[in-house]
């Protein structure tokens, strides 16, 4: 086993934490809004109306300045798998490290050699042309999110990889099921799906507050509707894709289910909690009721989990402690066999150095018995494998049911937008304003279910956090903390302050 310190892995876990949801406060902006410019600039070179290009080009504006800003934050966030990671860089860097290059290399070349082209070309090339560039933009935003997804997915479900005794690392042995697993697709299409509401609801957001001003009316109910449109195929896309990431997470990581579903002891024909309090003194060791408040629908997650009524669906006693009728090994269990085969592999390391090419044999033999458990044999306890239930249940069921409200919101934008009364209906055109920062919060949301749920592994089963991280100094990492937290915030602000600018400068006038 590593000698870890636990400290120094919680401020190394919580700088990660604190640039990726800085980093994601920038990024659906930057997928949701390449893809809105796109169709905004289509209907100005079908039409040949010149208020399409206006809106083309203020929305473009907003787009540079939050790209700008997700570039910065996106960089510093990758630099810490060789700071802060460096261990879990050496054990699967091999396999983690290439799509995040074809992403670099690839995906954000392309987006960003038309970059130019869409920002400052359009007097000099043709309409086509540019509109090309303006496409190529949003595609290579979209590709980038795909490689960086498909990274993602492989850490929530590994495979394509097998594990190098005399290098004791993951090696790749089949990229396509690396980088187009089922895990990889379902993750990549709910989350661009779920950007793509984001930047709809910045885009109706804004254009409200144009409206609640009584500036640029015009402007501002072309942009809700296109912007509308989209977010409702979008929050109803996202559903349907939502369905499919529970699915995969129900087969592959069915600890995050029951953590995100409350679920405690296992059932057949599992109903689902559409809303519920978490009683707060609930823990492990007791067999106490885990919510002090619940609405289910009976049978519903059964369905849902495992595509059949009436199957089981394990809940965190059964995934720690076993159930033997279900076919369920214990934690416990699975650490005996991991601690077997992490000692067998250091003595046929040892063996292989001393010569003894007997004993080496019969201990590779042990370690390829035991090998898929030997992440499990890094852990201290069986109750580690327990993610925090009550962050996870309440973030999953705000993201549900923000999500439903966004489905909703988008229907009567568009209906106002037809009926020509959304100038008139300043309730609505508030709320508005608002829903843009709900989106914010539902997107949080959504990556804490994901990530934290995971926890505490680094990779599914195969790796913790504690054995992933570097071995420097707590006080290193505190330092850094502090340090990108001022940075970022920082960025944060100064965005904020420039696109408010932009805004009350609003789209130049013809």
């Amino acid at each position: 086993m590593f000698d870890f310190d636990l400290g120094m892995v919680n401020w190394a876990r919580a700088q990660f934490a604190l640039t990726a949801m800085y980093h994601w406060l920038f990024v659906p902006l930057t997928i949701g809004i390449s893809f809105l410019c796109a169709f905004f600039e289509s209907l100005y070179v079908k039409t040949g109306n010149e208020e399409w290009k206006r809106i083309t080009k203020f929305w473009m504006t907003l787009f540079g300045i939050n790209f700008a800003i997700g570039v910065a934050t996106g960089i510093i966030l990758e630099f810490q798998f060789g700071t802060n990671w460096s261990n879990y860089s050496w054990i699967v860097g091999d396999i983690f490290g290439a799509p995040l290059a074809i992403e670099g290399i690839a995906a954000f070349f392309l987006e960003a050699t038309f970059f130019a082209v869409m920002f400052f070309g359009w007097e000099r090339v043709s309409k086509k042309q540019h509109l090309f560039a303006t496409w190529m933009v949003a595609i290579g935003s979209n590709l980038s999110a795909w490689w960086i997804l498909a990274a993602n997915g492989w850490m929530q479900a590994p495979a394509g990889m097998k594990f190098n005794p005399e290098s004791v690392r993951f090696e790749m042995e089949n990229f396509a099921a690396v980088a187009f697993s089922k895990m990889a697709v379902s993750k990549f299409v709910h989350v661009t799906a779920s950007s793509f509401i984001v930047a709809s609801l910045f885009v109706v957001g804004v254009s409200c507050w144009f409206l609640l001003k009584k500036r640029h009316q015009v402007f501002a109910r072309k942009s809700i509707m296109v912007a509308a449109v989209f977010g409702l195929i979008s929050s109803l896309y996202t559903a349907f894709t939502g369905d499919e990431s529970a699915y995969q997470v129900a087969q592959k990581q069915p600890m995050k289910l029951a953590a995100f579903e409350g679920l405690y002891n296992g059932e057949k024909s599992a109903g689902l909690v559409a809303a519920g309090v978490l009683d707060p003194s609930k823990s492990l060791e007791d067999q106490n009721d885990p919510f002090l408040f619940k609405v289910k629908i009976p049978g519903l997650l059964s369905l849902l989990s495992n595509r059949t009524p009436g199957t089981f669906v394990p809940g965190i006693y059964d995934l720690v402690y076993g159930n033997e009728a279900e076919g369920i090994e214990s934690v416990e269990s699975k650490m005996a066999k991991g601690k077997t085969a992490l000692e067998s592999l250091k003595v046929y390391k040892e063996s292989k150095i001393s010569g003894n090419l007997t004993l080496a044999e019969s201990s590779l033999a042990s370690f390829n018995e035991n090998q898929k458990y030997m992440g499990h044999g890094h852990l201290s306890s069986p109750k580690d494998v327990v993610p925090p239930v009550g962050i996870l249940f309440y973030s999953f069921h705000l993201m549900v049911a923000l999500g439903s409200f966004f489905i909703l919101f988008f229907a009567v934008a568009i209906l106002l937008a037809y009926k020509d009364k959304l100038s008139s209906i300043r309730p609505f055109l508030w709320t508005g304003v608002a829903s843009f920062f709900l989106g914010i919060i539902s997107s949080e949301a959504g990556w804490v279910v994901a990530e934290v749920g995971r926890q505490p592994w680094a990779i599914q089963d195969m790796l913790p956090v504690t054995v992933a991280a570097t071995n420097i100094g707590r006080g290193n990492v505190q330092a850094t903390f502090f340090m990108f937290l001022i940075v970022f915030t920082i960025l944060l602000v100064a965005e904020i302050m420039i696109m408010l600018k932009q805004i009350s400068i609003g789209p130049q006038e013809r």
